[in-house]
């Protein structure tokens, strides 16, 4: 059959390249050759969402004996340009902060349920943490809660938006469930980049920032009398996550010392005796138009590289927890994680 670049534009293409695959597989190979462009929600070439993609689309070419390439855009970008192209030669990589944008309001942010279709998971980042001054009088999360509830004002520096912001949500909630009226006392600092936040506790403006055991465990080693000195009080990660990372931990902090700052060792109520817990997780999002074959041979390929077992340790050497899902269960993981954690953002709205 021939088809000419007019037939293969438009809003038909989709289902004329399903027919066309149905009866040969040439068209899929075709469509998965060249050059495909792996795009993310991130700007930084430095940060967790790029080394994630890195391994996973470096393996995931290897395997399919194509050329992809990860490029760091930044999210509204990303988005944008996975809009434009529902052939297969754009993939986007990203985490929960695709869905919880949206939740927050972020200009740009749109339901990825809705517009987009769910890839599936590869990793989970289990670093996310929150941390205070080494010569802090808040030795815990515990202290922060009550001093909040006794109207002491709390200065949270964030990223607004997103994996940043739910853990401060979560601890807002917490304080309006446990010292309810008490909780506007927990006030974000809304900031930029990691060094940013960094740069608010090392100046005292803040009492507690957002980090991550990648980005400032280095200083969680410094004597309490250094100004950068700061120590953890909170990882969101669930106790089940960070069981799964290398003993050794990160740097000079083993897996037995960061367990000490997640449930059940540190609680944040969310009511009904359950305590909340955050696993920032990156995933792939398609074009909704996305020709469902590469899909199903995204899913395959990736499940066959996970059963090999090496991007599992790739991965956890860089302090990540492989986490891989197909796209069906990944899609019903996020929609059913997104409702539970809106309940929390509607609470302190």
């Amino acid at each position: 059959m021939i088809v000419s670049k007019k037939m293969m534009t438009g809003v038909g293409s989709v289902a004329l390249m399903a027919a066309i695959s149905a009866s040969s597989g040439a068209v899929l190979a075709q469509e998965l050759k060249g050059n495909v462009r792996v795009v993310i929600g991130s700007t930084s070439t430095g940060a967790d969402t790029y080394q994630n993609s890195s391994f996973v689309v470096d393996k995931l070419a290897e395997h399919l004996d194509i050329n992809m390439k990860v490029d760091a855009v930044g999210a509204n970008a990303a988005f944008r340009t996975l809009d434009r192209d529902p052939r297969g030669n754009t993939l986007m990589i990203f985490h929960d902060y695709a869905y919880l944008g949206h939740l927050y309001g972020v200009e740009g942010f749109s339901d990825i349920f809705e517009k987009y279709a769910i890839g599936p998971a590869v990793s989970i980042n289990p670093g996310n943490a929150y941390l205070v001054p080494k010569d802090s009088p808040y030795e815990n999360l515990e202290d922060i809660i009550a001093a909040a509830g006794e109207g002491e004002t709390i200065r949270v520096a964030i990223q607004p938006g997103g994996v940043s912001e739910i853990g401060f949500s979560a601890l807002k909630n917490a304080i309006a469930i446990e010292h309810p009226g008490q909780e506007d006392n927990l006030v974000a600092v809304n900031t930029g980049s990691q060094s940013d936040k960094n740069q608010q506790l090392f100046d005292d403006q803040v009492d507690v920032i957002n980090g991550s055991v990648q980005a400032n465990e280095q200083f969680t080693r410094l004597p309490e009398d250094d100004q950068k000195a700061m120590r953890f009080v909170w990882l969101t990660a669930s106790e089940e996550t960070i069981e799964q990372a290398p003993e050794d931990g990160l740097g000079e902090t083993s897996r037995e010392q960061l367990l000490e700052y997640v449930e059940p060792n540190v609680n944040v109520t969310m009511g009904d005796d359950e305590s909340f817990t955050f696993d920032k997780e990156f995933f792939f999002l398609y074009n909704k138009d996305m020709d469902p074959a590469i899909v199903e041979q995204i899913d395959e390929a990736l499940a066959e590289i996970y059963d090999e077992g090496e991007i599992q340790e790739t991965l956890k050497d860089s302090f990540f927890i492989p986490n891989f899902m197909p796209s069906d269960e990944a899609e019903a993981h996020f929609k059913e994680k997104a409702e539970r954690y809106a309940s929390i953002i509607e609470n302190i709205k």
